[in-house]
Formats: structure tokens, sequence, C-alpha cells
């Protein structure tokens, strides 16, 4: 299974919600020698922008990968600046209001955000 399936099948559960950020954690677990239990604990408090609005979950999930994947700094700063130039912001409140006004559903809109992040890592 790929990085993208795994996030499109953890999205898709109904019986169980997953945060962005553990979506995208999950997805790369073995590649970061973790087990999907301890991704989606990693993860558990970075939903929803830090559960405040701040920092995309799905954006702070790839940071988390690129670094316990061992990508030097300057790529990070890359990633994060291609988050940005991508959707215009990078916190979670902010990007659900452009997404509202666009007429997007949240849940919608936050799988598109988990699934462009896991396929900018890929």
């Amino acid at each position: 299974m790929t990085h993208l399936e795994k996030a499109r099948e953890l999205r898709a559960r109904t019986d169980v919600h997953f945060n962005c950020c553990q979506s995208v954690l999950a997805a790369f677990a073995e590649d970061m020698g973790l087990t999907e239990e301890q991704a989606f604990n990693l993860g558990a408090n970075f939903g929803s922008g830090m559960r405040c609005g701040s920092a995309c979950g799905a954006l702070t999930g790839g940071l988390m990968v690129l670094g316990m994947t061992h990508y030097p700094p300057e790529e990070a700063d890359s990633f994060r600046k291609q988050f940005l130039e991508e959707h215009g912001e990078i916190d979670c409140a902010a990007l659900l209001k452009k997404a509202h006004e666009a007429g997007i559903p949240r849940k919608e809109h936050c799988d598109g955000l988990v699934f462009d992040v896991v396929q900018m890592l890929e």
C-alpha cells in the first residue's frame, strides 16, 4: 500500500476520526520507525491547528515526517514554503475560512490538505 492509499484509507473511516496530523504521520509510520499507534499518539494534539486554529495539522505532520526521516532543515523550509505557495495560508483557521468562503465542506478540504501533504512527501 502506498502512503497516499494509507492516508485515503484512514480519512475514509467512519468508526473513528483521525485528525490531519495523525493521518499524515500514520501513512509514514513505518518510514519513521514508529508503530501506527505511536504515530496516532504523537499526532493526537496537533489536529485543528494544535487544537486552537494555529499551524495546519497536515503541515505539522509533514514537518514531523521530514524530521524523523532525517531531512535537513533547508528541505523542511522548502516544504513549508511550497505548502504556503499552494494554499496561501499555513494556519488551520485561515485555511478553513478560505474553504468555507469557497463553499468547500470541511472534511473535503481537510482530506485534500492531507492528501496534498502526503504527495509532497512522496
